[in-house]
């Protein structure tokens, strides 16, 4: 749960306990990080080895690059890796971080204004 606190998370009691935390991002994403054991109860396929293999990728956007620099900074020093360095697309600057299992969240600013006019 401090990984993901570090991130700008929040925790909602409400639906946490032993065995599963729900975390809020903001009014409509919220995060369930739950034990294997309880995870599988819900699961209708094989629960995947996010360690060694991607299983999906997690977007989040935010208002500026500062921030950023921030969650992912953030992420680092509570025990998240960065496997690549930051991209830099003009219009967009993203990030990526890893929690403890190797789930991908991609942090990104984007101003669409840069966004290159199709011809």
């Amino acid at each position: 749960m401090d990984f993901y606190t570090a991130l700008g998370f929040t925790n909602n009691p409400q639906f946490s306990d032993d065995q599963g935390k729900c975390m809020v991002w903001s009014e409509n994403i919220f995060l369930m990080i739950m034990t294997h054991e309880k995870f599988s109860s819900f699961a209708t396929k094989p629960i995947a080895d996010t360690k060694s293999k991607l299983a999906g990728l997690f977007s989040l956007s935010v208002d500026s690059v500062e921030e950023v620099n921030n969650i992912v900074t953030n992420g680092l020093k509570a025990g998240g890796t960065e496997p690549n360095e930051m991209r830099d697309y003009g219009f967009m600057q993203q990030r990526t971080i890893e929690d403890f299992d190797g789930h991908t969240w991609e942090v990104f600013y984007m101003d669409i204004s840069k966004f290159p006019q199709q011809s």
